[in-house]
């Protein structure tokens, strides 16, 4: 069997332009010349998707999710199919496959679909050809042989699950920074960058709003134990690998602390007096799922005379259809009133060693509230701690969290 097969991914800014697709292709003939078999998976080039996009919202406000996903796959396609010319051009052989060709099947939800298994025979037979092979991410096929795409950041799913399928030495998924750190260094200077995280540590600060790796991607490579190495596309240092660190901590103790993450992308739904009875959370809660919306963040407050108030926090871009269905459901639940606050924010502090460092989360709170910052909702795990705090105060309170966990030093 093909052995050292690693796995690149390369995001839409790494292939923004026709000069970045030159050193991609540079980059991959040097690896392959190194001894590996080569898979790149690519995004679309620079802003495609949202000009696609645009172009059909100029014909429909509506389109089908079927179609939109017929569009969208184009995109992937084209950057594959330029940077498979680039390697050609610098002597060395190269194939691009979309995602059906690469044996990618999923369910047929469309915009949002399921890897379900990936077919690797026709890139193992690329290998043979001596050819590296380049997958257009973010897309799969159906059973029913329509085009489906896994949503936005679906390429770096599409990368893990291909190097999970070929049992790839590791995958490395290259960004426009150096790796993943320890808060967004685009708001805190002096924020730096870790070397290694565990899967757990990397799903929480992903699912907190670090926006260097999908959710899914780390959900993928966690469940199949892939390596992933984060790193940037325009040098050659070292990034961070995310990985099983348990044998690495059992030589050392884990960091408290290993990140502070934000998300300004959140809206919280409040409603008011609804009976404190069992089964009235369910049917608020079961709606919103039926409408395919993730909840964050749940606090129930329970007043005077059987009276309660829940208060739960989702994405802004499913406010429209967060608010339809809140609606839908207040004569039947009895909802008095119904409170949408777009201006709040979520904060997190996240690390594994949390979990044998009792008063972490006094640490946090106290910090916040010696500089007035309000704290409106609070979620705890073992690993990671968030709140929902004023949207305006976010940069002030993570450059709080970070020095006072020592994150700069």
């Amino acid at each position: 069997m093909h052995k050292n097969i690693i796995v690149m991914k390369f995001g839409g800014t790494s292939v923004s332009s026709i000069e970045k697709i030159k050193k991609v292709a540079e980059r991959a003939v040097k690896l392959k010349n190194e001894g590996s078999n080569v898979v790149i998976t690519v995004s679309a080039m620079g802003d495609t998707t949202d000009d696609l996009i645009d172009l059909a919202s100029g014909i429909s406000q509506n389109p089908s999710r079927r179609e939109m996903d017929m569009l969208l796959s184009t995109g992937e396609q084209v950057s594959s199919s330029l940077l498979a010319i680039a390697i050609n051009e610098r002597n060395s052989k190269a194939v691009s496959l979309t995602g059906w060709q690469a044996g990618i099947f999923t369910d047929d939800t469309f915009s949002d679909a399921k890897i379900l298994t990936i077919k690797n025979d026709r890139i193992f037979d690329e290998f043979k050809k001596d050819n590296i092979v380049i997958v257009a991410g973010f897309q799969g096929i159906t059973n029913n042989m329509d085009i489906a795409t896994l949503g936005r950041g679906g390429s770096d799913t599409t990368a893990v699950a291909i190097a999970a399928a070929l049992n790839a030495k590791h995958c490395e998924i290259f960004t426009d920074v150096d790796g993943v750190f320890t808060t967004d260094p685009n708001m805190i200077a002096d924020a730096k960058k870790i070397d290694v995280l565990s899967y757990d540590e990397m799903l929480e600060l992903a699912s907190s709003g670090a926006k260097v790796l999908h959710l899914r991607a780390v959900e993928f490579a966690k469940a199949h134990g892939v390596k992933i190495h984060v790193r940037s596309s325009f040098n050659n240092n070292e990034g961070t690998w995310v990985m099983n660190t348990e044998k690495i901590n059992e030589k050392m103790e884990q960091a408290m602390v290993v990140g502070v993450s934000y998300d300004t992308n959140q809206v919280k739904f409040s409603v008011f007096g609804i009976p404190d009875k069992p089964g009235i959370a369910a049917q608020l809660f079961s709606g919103l799922a039926k409408a395919h919306i993730n909840i964050d963040l749940i606090v129930q407050n329970v007043g005077e005379n059987g009276i309660a108030a829940i208060s739960f926090t989702i994405k802004k871009e499913d406010l429209k259809t967060g608010e339809k269905v809140v609606k839908a459901l207040q004569q039947d639940l009895g909802i008095k009133n119904i409170e949408i606050d777009t201006e709040i924010a979520k904060l997190s502090i996240v690390g594994a060693g949390m979990k044998s460092h009792p008063g972490v989360a006094a640490e946090m709170f106290s910090s916040l509230g010696s500089k007035q910052i309000n704290i409106e909702m609070i979620s705890t795990s073992p690993i990671i701690i968030s709140c929902v705090i004023r949207k305006e105060r976010i940069s002030e309170a993570v450059k709080l969290l970070h020095e006072v966990f020592g994150l700069n030093k």
